[in-house]
């Protein structure tokens, strides 16, 4: 017992690991590690690594005892034994070795002293950065995670100090992202606990910069002042983390961000939120984008009764984030997309018009501010409009259809706004939606017309050319124009003027494929339609006009055959005679406008036909219309203060294009001589009805219609009565009232569907499929005798036969019920 007390005081006696490890201490701290000694510990530990986690754990052992005595020079020294040791040694013992480091490395986390925790901080990072031969299935990394992620919020008084510890804490979270995130035996560190510390962290210094734009998503190499800014080193290490997430991780890495700006209100300012998901969208992997924008989108609902300044900034951030998946992919949610976007769109719109959140009145409800909802409906549309641009050609075509599929028509389909905006919604649903069109349509590209032009777009389209309200007319030809435009010709038509040379606008012209010629034989007429029925309308003014008068020069320029160039000339003639004609009572600017537009059109086209008789006669009724008649010319009708006449009964004679003329000329250039000579008379459809613009003729045939679907039997109605003067006269006086009938009908019917009980509403359709079948009873009763029965009875009706008939393969059958 003596003997092993004095081996335990003799140096000389004590293993050689504590030998070599006492050796690399020097007398004085001052004088660092002892390099030689230090030299012959590694080579120790590399020839026998079965001695390294003893080693580790005297080293440990020192440390915390100098720790405990305030020896700071020696802990340095023997962290430095540490990491020299960590990186020399990959050896399959070294697990045992870093559980001592990792301990001491947490003994310096935990000191309060700051020197000491960016000393531990600085030692982690280094370990963080060795790959290691040999997996551990029992290390645990929460501690550092928590305390690298408490020193980045460090409030310490000293700002420089304060700003190295915090530096210190950025680098400790990318050493444990970079150490745990690719070995699968490790905690997860993409698990929400982990996440909810890592990414507030990042997000709090990174919010501390002044910077107002982010960087490229490749940054280029920071100046040495650069790295030494938490702001620089935050955002290195934001994009290192992002970089590394998987497709399943993604969820997890920004559901952290969306709940930071929204605890911090940093939505609203929009500046940081945009800068933080640019880095997101710019660092994760590009395939991955669609991620993001999904939990936006999310984001974006689980806020609908937010403040519309919160819904404007996350409308923002998807307006930047769509821009920047543009390389990527949108995701095959595509419609998911844009039907949040318009129900946000709706939502915003209902709580304008009813002023609350939740269709109430109480005095808790938030005050709502009309001018944010309006700038987050723009924001909506942008947004709209940036998405359309990241999708190809087929898809866009889809949305367009979707959206168009949501715009409401009065009496077709059900009006998007709730019922307490009443009218107004469904208005001004019907604008944002068509303002989203405009969006969606803007540099739309397209070789075949057919396909950018379906029926089941165009005619619903069309048919809002038609309603009064004038916003909605110019926003159809708006969206006309840039489907119609190929080549970029829009622009200079714009400017209505009489232009004698062409040639300076520098028009894209193709030729004509068969598919446009497909297209204008199927919908041109419709086209030619709307156009006359768009000048027609009172409420048109300038802009109406000149788009009318760009949607012109466009089928012109893109999809005219000689056909349609015929048929547009007549269109022109016609809309001449509209503006003579004194049965529309259009007011003097309308009229004059009318004029303008077609006396700017025929000069164009007889440039564009180049038949020399043509352009003389358009030109001389032009240079005429100068010197007696200006108002009938745009130049002086397209101007702030037009100069106009009170009235216009005296133009006729040599200021107006004849048609007889200009039939005449082309006829010897080889155009259609008696299409030209046929004036031209829009066809009126069921579109004009429902638009309340029913003509004499049109409300006869109408009624005619009715009566016809009416009457039961062919052989009781009423012998036609004669037409006379009484009874057109009673068909002028008596169309109005009908109308208002009809209208009050329509109106009750649609209440009663609205209003009605279930009940009251089965028991009505259900009395109705009674007398239905009773009817086709006695029809088949009439129709279908039952075969004769052997006896020489008649099988009764209803189908219920007399025991003794004929068997079934017996029977007769017409040939037509036989296969």
């Amino acid at each position: 017992m003596f003997i092993f007390g004095v081996c335990g005081c003799c140096g000389a006696l004590r293993p050689r690991y504590k030998r070599l490890v006492d050796n690399i201490f020097p007398e004085d701290p001052e004088d660092g590690l002892v390099k030689a000694n230090m030299e012959k510990l590694t080579f120790y530990a590399l020839s026998a690594p079965e001695k390294l986690d003893r080693i580790g754990a005297y080293l440990s052992e020192r440390l915390s005892r100098d720790v405990a005595r305030h020896r700071y020079g020696y802990v340095c020294i023997a962290m430095e034994a540490l990491d020299q040791l960590l990186m020399a040694c990959h050896c399959q013992s070294i697990n045992l070795f870093v559980e001592s480091f990792l301990k001491m490395v947490r003994k310096l986390l935990e000191s309060d002293k700051p020197s000491l925790q960016i000393l531990g901080t600085n030692s982690f990072v280094k370990f963080a950065n060795i790959e290691e031969d040999t997996p551990s299935y029992h290390r645990s990394y929460d501690f550092f995670v928590s305390r690298f992620s408490e020193m980045c919020h460090s409030s310490y008084e000293d700002p420089d100090i304060r700003t190295k510890i915090r530096m210190a804490g950025i680098k400790g979270l990318q050493g444990v992202v970079r150490k745990t995130v690719n070995d699968e035996l490790q905690a997860n560190i993409w698990d929400p606990q982990h996440m909810d510390k890592i990414v507030p962290s990042l997000l709090f210094n990174l919010q501390s910069g002044e910077r107002t734009e982010s960087r490229s998503p490749s940054p280029l190499q920071a100046t040495e002042k650069e790295k030494e800014s938490p702001v620089e080193l935050t955002e290195r290490c934001f994009r290192e983390l992002l970089g590394r997430a998987a497709y399943g991780n993604i969820k997890n890495a920004v559901t952290p961000v969306l709940m930071h700006l929204d605890n911090h209100s940093l939505w609203e300012g929009k500046t940081f939120a945009v800068r933080c998901f640019k880095i997101i969208m710019y660092s994760i992997q590009s395939q991955h984008s669609h991620l993001v924008i999904q939990q936006l989108l999310g984001h974006l609902d689980a806020n609908s009764k937010n403040s519309a300044t919160v819904r404007a900034g996350i409308v923002e951030v998807l307006l930047e984030a769509a821009a920047i998946a543009a390389s990527g992919s949108v995701g095959p949610t595509v419609l998911e997309v844009f039907n949040t976007l318009l129900r946000q769109l709706r939502l915003s719109v209902d709580y304008e018009l009813t002023g609350c959140y939740d269709g109430s009145t109480n005095i808790g409800t938030k005050i709502i501010k009309a001018h944010e909802e309006r700038q987050l409906q723009e924001a909506v549309i942008r947004t709209i409009g940036s998405f359309a641009n990241t999708l190809p050609t087929y898809q866009r075509s889809e949305v367009m259809l979707f959206i168009m599929g949501k715009i409401p028509v009065p009496g077709v389909h059900p009006a998007l706004s709730s019922k307490d905006s009443g009218p107004e919604g469904t208005r001004m649903i019907q604008v944002m939606l068509l303002k989203s069109l405009v969006q969606v349509t803007a540099g739309f590209d397209t070789t075949n017309m057919l396909t950018a032009l379906p029926t089941s777009f165009l005619e619903p389209l069309l048919s809002f050319s038609l309603t009064e309200d004038p916003e909605i007319r110019l926003l159809v030809l708006q969206i006309l124009l840039s489907l119609i435009d190929r080549h970029d010709n829009a622009p200079k038509f714009l400017n209505v003027s009489i232009i004698s040379d062409i040639s300076v606008l520098k028009l894209k012209v193709d030729k004509c494929s068969r598919q446009d010629n497909l297209f204008m034989k199927k919908h041109g007429q419709q086209l030619y339609r709307h156009i006359y029925l768009g000048c027609k309308e009172e409420s048109s003014g300038q802009q109406h006009y000149e788009a009318l008068f760009a949607l012109l020069g466009l089928l012109s320029m893109e999809l005219a055959n000689e056909e349609v160039v015929v048929d547009l000339i007549r269109l022109a003639l016609a809309l001449q005679d509209l503006a003579l004609s004194t049965d529309e009572a259009l007011p003097v600017f309308n009229r004059c406008a009318i004029h303008a537009v077609a006396a700017a059109y025929l000069n164009l086209i007889c440039q564009l036909t180049t038949v020399p008789a043509f352009c003389q006669h358009i030109h001389e009724v032009i240079e005429l219309r100068q010197k007696e008649t200006p108002y009938l010319l745009p130049e002086d009708v397209f101007i702030e203060n037009p100069k106009l006449p009170s009235s216009l009964e005296k133009v006729e004679g040599e200021v107006l294009f004849l048609q007889s003329k200009i039939t005449e000329v082309l006829g010897g250039s080889g155009y259609n001589t008696d299409r030209l000579a046929t004036p031209y008379v829009p066809q009126y459809t069921d579109e004009d009805r429902l638009s309340k613009r029913k003509s004499i003729g049109e409300t006869i045939s109408l009624q005619g219609e009715v009566e016809s679907r009416n009457s039961p039997e062919k052989e009781e109605r009423t012998p036609a009565e004669e037409i006379t003067f009484e009874t057109l006269k009673n068909a002028i006086v008596d169309s109005v009232g009908m109308e208002e009938q009809e209208r009050e009908r329509r109106r009750q019917v649609v209440e009663k569907f609205q209003k009605a009980p279930f009940e009251e509403i089965a028991a009505h359709c259900g009395a109705r499929a009674t007398l239905l079948q009773s009817k086709l009873n006695q029809i088949f009763e009439i129709t279908i005798r039952p075969p004769p029965s052997p006896s020489g009875t008649i099988s009764s009706g209803y189908g219920q036969t007399q025991s003794r008939s004929v068997p079934i393969y017996e029977m007769k059958f017409p040939d037509l019920c036989v296969y």
